[in-house]
Formats: C-alpha cells, structure tokens, sequence
C-alpha cells in the first residue's frame, strides 16, 4: 500500500510521528500492527477502502486458521457445542455442502457414522456418543425462535454412502420429510448442473462469518469482501438447484437404489 502510493517509509513515519524504524518493522512482520496503525497507513497512504478488511483480518489473525487436531483436542463434543453458540446468535444460515449432508439435518446414526469417521481419521479422543448427543441437541434450533435456514446440497451427497445402507435409509428418510419445514429450504443441485461455483463446503452465519472445513483445519473468514464472494456463489448454487417436489423426487430416486442394494 505504501510502496504503490509514492510514501516514503520515512514520511509516512514523519505524518504520524512515529521512531523511522516502525515502519519497517510493520512492514516485515517483526512487530504485529495495531488498529491505530492500520487506520494510519490507509490514511496516509489513499486506502481507506481497504481498512475494513485489514480490521477484520487483524481481528481474526489467532482464529482464522485452527487445525482439526486442536479444535478436536478433547473430542468432539466441544465442537458441537461451539457450533451450537454460534447457530444461536445468527439469524440467517446458508449451508452449502457438496458431499454429506449438513450436520443440522443429519439423523443419529448418520452423524455418529460421521464422527467416527473423523475420530479415525484425525486420531483424537473417542467420545462419539457425546458428540453426537451435542449434534442432536443443535438441531433443536430448527424448530424454535426466528432463525431461517438455507441449506444446498450436491446431488451426489444423497448417495456417498455414511454408515451403510440402513443408515443412508434412514437420512434420505429424513431428508425427505424436512421439505417443508417453516423457515427451512432445502436446496439439491443436480448431479448435472453446470460447474459455475466449484467451491468447498461453507457455511455462512448473517454477513459476518464464513467457516469452512479443510481436511486440515477450519477456516475462519471475516473479511468483508470475502463474505461477500462466498455470497455470491451460494446464490449462484441456489440458482441451479432444485426445491420442493423436485427435490424430493431426487431424494426418492436416491432412496430406491439404497433401498435396492439393500435387498
């Protein structure tokens, strides 16, 4: 920012009466800046537009990026429950997830499936019970208060296979008889559909927070302009999917061919 301004490190230093040497140190990442030092090198510098994403990264800099093996530490349960307070004080949930189904609509077997596949695979304590006594407990939030939810799923989620047959069963059962439900859409993006936004799974709370689940660590995003983007391609996905009927001829046709492998 300051180099594509014409500011000298010294003159920017000059403006804002700071030592000289601050600048540079800001610059390579041997002092971390404060708010009051952003707010002065977009100032001096002709960025203002750019402060309320640089806030928000100076925000989020601890929690932007947190590994699955200290986020599961001690289990899953605890995951669930921050899950839990987050959901709470969001109005608004967009959920797009292109290979399992959302945690808010799985049944039990289904989740615990899924738990223990993570346990397995991150190597963290065992406590699947718990963890999925604390999932079922988050979806009581489907059914009370004023928070409106738009979940979007790929067609081929209806069919990676969690558990089993019985287990699938079971989900797609439950998919099924959620359409409908107030305050919730359910969104299927056939298996066709153009890729217009290939993204990862995310989930957005409000216009404020995006996470997302890497096979390494969940990501946090604040930015403004992140979010939006995110936005973006959430409409674009609800743009190609299926709804109502359609979608639960989807969900039916999915049903028959666990049902038949089943057998």
């Amino acid at each position: 920012m300051r180099q594509a301004s014409g500011v000298t490190a010294r003159e920017l230093a000059r403006r804002e009466g700071w030592h000289e040497s601050k600048c540079s140190k800001i610059e390579y990442g041997k002092i971390r800046p404060s708010e009051t030092d952003i707010r002065a090198y977009c100032a001096h510098t002709g960025a203002e537009e750019q402060l309320p994403d640089l806030l928000a990264s100076l925000k989020n800099l601890n929690a932007a990026y947190m590994e699955w093996r200290r986020l599961l530490a001690t289990g899953t349960k605890n995951r669930q429950i921050q899950s839990l307070k987050l959901e709470a004080e969001t109005e608004i949930i967009r959920n797009w997830q292109p290979q399992v189904i959302p945690g808010l609509l799985q049944t039990a077997d289904y989740a615990a499936a899924i738990l223990r596949y993570s346990i397995e695979f991150y190597r963290v304590p065992d406590d699947v019970d718990k963890g999925v006594s604390a999932r079922m407990d988050r979806q009581r939030i489907l059914y009370k208060g004023t928070h409106r939810f738009y979940f979007l799923i790929a067609e081929q989620a209806l069919y990676t296979t969690v558990g089993g047959d019985d287990v699938m069963t079971g989900q797609l059962d439950r998919l099924h008889s959620i359409i409908g439900m107030p305050r919730v859409t359910l969104g299927i993006v056939p298996l066709m559909a153009e890729a217009k936004a290939a993204v990862e799974n995310f989930v957005m709370f409000d216009n404020r927070v995006v996470k997302i689940e890497g096979a390494t660590a969940e990501l946090t995003i604040i930015q403004p302009r992140e979010i939006a983007q995110y936005g973006r391609a959430f409409d674009t996905l609800a743009g190609q999917s299926v709804t109502g009927e359609a979608a639960r001829t989807l969900i039916r046709k999915a049903l028959a061919v666990r049902t038949k492998a089943a057998e």
